[in-house]
């Protein structure tokens, strides 16, 4: 049987519109550039990733979460740098009115766009961020942003966290949340997006333990990605070289994902020093140090190590790993299967009566309500048992059990394995411990 991996994203995108994984957001009217829409099973699919990535990190005593709102103070975005450095050098084609990034193109050359060469307008400086009002006048005072990052929601909350958590260093602070930023160039399905959903943890340490701290997230980090199903050959690390580091940060590293449109980073861990809470500290008159019980009571500005993963990303890399296709060209035994890894799959079971009998429909049922109970499954009845299995297969179904006339006689169904699509015949009353070891 011959594989092959996904080559091309509009594979992917069309197979997420036809399964009903992901929309174009607002396309009954043309869609809306760098705006998407989960749909049923899509939503399932983030679900499942958000509740494994919180569970990695709450579980662990010394991690706590927030959920911290998206509008906030707009001083707060002067601390961190974004009102004067989040900030794209902009472009526009004198001819075709298309905006694209300066420093992702060559300003010398034809425009990608019309051809045209010689067109492009001279730089200038484009803030990321998308500006609001708060009330009813629109005036300067009443500006605010939607928030381009979660993690300054974690800051400003430092002592309200330590305080009420009564958390000693080392602790992180976990939030999964919305972030706001007008690319000028979205592109490649959700890879790139003008609204996007951050999974962040900020861990709070003494200065001077910061890359021994570094090196354990790390480590931890790229371990939940593989847990996750993601193959090993498709990961790598880029790190950060000391011309590339963020005007915060005393050392950072990626953890990409080879998409089809090439390597893309998918998780940042960076060292961030001092420097947000310092910040926050300055521009807020309040005071955010840490008094270290364990070391005479000295106070210090924690240092913070970053675990910044984009949600959004790691579901297209788990769609674009899963996403297989078996029997190029071969009509009668060609299947798109997406090889979810079982945790990751939105929907875990398909209960299947073979023909629409009510002898089998009642037996069927019954299973399906029982099964319910623990895993979220699909009742599947329409169309041919093998157009049911390749629907299944494309959704990324781990297991399909068919209840046939033989089950009326010896209580047992045949449950098929999505990946090597064999079958075996179970007992209905083993079938709900069958499912608990293999999900």
């Amino acid at each position: 049987m011959s594989e092959e991996n996904l080559k091309s994203m509009n594979d992917l995108v069309a197979m997420c519109k036809r399964r009903g994984f992901i929309f174009q957001s607002s396309e009954i009217y043309g869609g809306q550039g760098g705006f998407w829409d989960y749909g049923p099973l899509g939503v399932e699919l983030k679900m499942n990733v958000k509740n494994r990535w919180w569970r990695a990190m709450t579980l662990r005593r010394n991690v706590v979460g927030v959920d911290s709102a998206i509008i906030m103070h707009p001083e707060t975005w002067k601390a961190s740098g974004h009102v004067d450095g989040f900030i794209d050098p902009l472009v526009d084609c004198k001819n075709c009115k298309a905006r694209f990034r300066a420093d992702q193109i060559d300003l010398s050359a034809s425009c990608t766009n019309c051809g045209e060469s010689g067109t492009f307008t001279e730089p200038r400086d484009f803030n990321l961020m998308f500006k609001t009002q708060i009330g009813p006048v629109e005036d300067s005072a009443a500006t605010a942003y939607l928030r381009p990052e979660t993690a300054q929601g974690i800051f400003v909350n430092f002592n309200n966290v330590q305080g009420t958590m009564r958390q000693k260093l080392p602790f992180g602070i976990a939030q999964i949340g919305k972030a706001f930023r007008n690319e000028i160039t979205p592109g490649n399905f959700i890879f790139r997006q003008r609204e996007f959903e951050q999974m962040e943890m900020q861990y709070f340490v003494k200065p001077g333990v910061q890359m021994e701290a570094m090196e354990e997230w790390k480590q931890a980090r790229w371990k939940w990605h593989l847990d996750n199903g993601l193959r090993s050959d498709h990961l790598q690390w880029e790190p950060h070289g000391p011309d590339n580091l963020a005007h915060y940060a005393d050392a950072a590293t990626d953890i990409e994902y080879k998409f089809p449109h090439g390597w893309g980073e998918m998780e940042g861990i960076h060292s961030r020093t001092d420097f947000d809470l310092s910040q926050h500290q300055q521009f807020s008159g309040k005071n955010l140090n840490y008094v270290d019980q364990l070391d005479g009571n000295k106070k210090y500005i924690p240092y913070v190590i970053e675990t910044s993963v984009g949600l959004d990303r790691t579901i297209l890399a788990l769609m674009c790993d899963a996403y297989r296709l078996e029997n190029a060209g071969d009509k009668e035994n060609e299947r798109v299967v997406m090889k979810f890894h079982p945790k990751i799959a939105p929907i875990k079971f398909a209960v299947m009566p073979l023909m629409k009998k009510p002898q089998l429909e009642e037996v069927a049922t019954k299973l399906f309500a029982d099964l319910q109970e623990n895993y979220l499954g699909e009742y599947d009845v329409a169309g041919s048992i093998g157009k049911r299995y390749r629907r299944q297969d494309e959704i990324g179904t781990p297991f399909c059990l068919t209840v046939d006339f033989d089950s009326l006689e010896d209580n047992s169904v045949t449950v098929r394995d999505r990946d090597t699509m064999t079958q075996e015949r179970i007992s209905l009353d083993k079938v709900k411990s069958y499912l608990a070891e293999r999900l």
